[in-house]
């Protein structure tokens, strides 16, 4: 369902590598123990009876391209950017562990895409908690395997997005015109969150307000202005609360790292749709403008949007700002760079 010129691209979807997990589950079962054993505890018994058999019914369309194509005629989408699931991150992982399974997630992508290279696009992954090795991965995933970038977390053991020793990697991504994709695994409020599936409607865009302002005032958007970096679930709660943001920045000398007043950055970022709310969807093109929100629907889970097109079109938004989020400005952010 083509828009104006441009394809309807839903830039959030995901694919779960079953072998990939199991692979590493053989080499590492001690830690994989232990990360499953954080994540009870983080969620909670409740929610995890539930997650487990939502995932369960839903393998097909995370790991099936007929499925995969068959589900986005439905939807009236016409390229799907496929990204891992984010329990793929194994973000406790050792060096040679991480290295090895960011690379067998990147080959597994480009070829699970590769099936419908008309329809799909791919994002890899890159060893975050490892910033010595990202850049090798950053270069398999683009250049070597052809994908449109990779997807990241909002931290990982201990590098945040500011992390001095990430600059390699925002400028080699910058450099590449390439995307990256922020979509957080799990919250580091632990049990704060474990019940009321709090872990996910609280945690993840409290992740993703964090990770996005430890990139602004750390003045990485200054420094890499050529970062084509997509928040999903809309960039979580920070939107709506950078009022309080820029008064730190004009008060605070320790908040003063950024050149320029916080929310004048949500103009140098992307923004997926998965907002749930047409309200909070108006609220968001509003604040970053409508040339910076992409559709998403983070297929095919639960808390995703089971008609992303419908949703957007249902925001009463201008008819030239629908159509540049169903299609144009994805188009645009893979118009330049090796990322073509």
């Amino acid at each position: 369902m083509t828009v104006g010129s441009a394809p309807v691209t839903d830039v959030h979807a995901h694919l779960l590598m079953p072998g990939l997990h199991a692979e590493v589950t053989r080499r590492a079962p001690d830690q994989v123990a232990a990360a499953a054993e954080l994540e009870f505890r983080r969620n909670g018994a409740e929610s995890q009876a539930v997650s487990g058999p939502m995932v369960g019914a839903r393998i097909a369309k995370l790991t099936d391209v007929g499925v995969r194509l068959s589900e986005m005629d439905a939807q009236g989408v016409d390229v799907q950017w496929v990204s891992a699931s984010p329990n793929h991150f194994y973000p406790w992982a050792p060096e040679g562990l991480a290295v090895w399974s960011a690379m067998e997630a990147n080959r597994l992508i480009a070829e699970h895409v590769a099936a419908a290279p008309d329809r799909l696009r791919g994002l890899g992954l890159v060893p975050l908690q490892h910033p010595a090795r990202i850049v090798e991965y950053l270069d398999d995933a683009v250049l070597g395997r052809g994908l449109a970038g990779v997807e990241i977390s909002s931290f990982a053991g201990d590098v945040e997005l500011s992390d001095e020793r990430l600059e390699p990697f925002w400028a080699r991504a910058a450099e590449l015109g390439c995307v990256v994709f922020l979509h957080p695994f799990g919250c580091s409020l632990d049990e704060r969150l474990d019940r009321f599936y709090l872990a996910n409607t609280v945690g993840q865009p409290t992740e993703n307000a964090v990770a996005l302002s430890h990139l602004i005032f750390a003045g990485v958007l200054d420094r890499h202005p050529g970062l084509r970096l997509i928040a999903a679930h809309g960039g979580g709660y920070l939107p709506t609360a950078m009022g309080r943001s820029d008064h730190a920045w004009r008060v605070r000398p320790d908040a003063r790292r950024c050149a320029h007043e916080p929310s004048s950055y949500l103009q140098k970022l992307w923004f997926d749709t998965v907002v749930h709310d047409p309200v909070g969807l108006r609220h968001l093109v509003e604040l970053a403008g409508s040339d910076r929100v992409v559709l998403g629907s983070d297929y095919p889970f639960d808390m995703g949007l089971d008609d992303p097109v419908g949703f957007v079109r249902s925001a009463g938004l201008p008819d030239e700002a629908v159509e540049a989020i169903l299609g144009g400005n994805a188009r645009a952010l893979l118009t330049s760079g090796v990322a073509v």
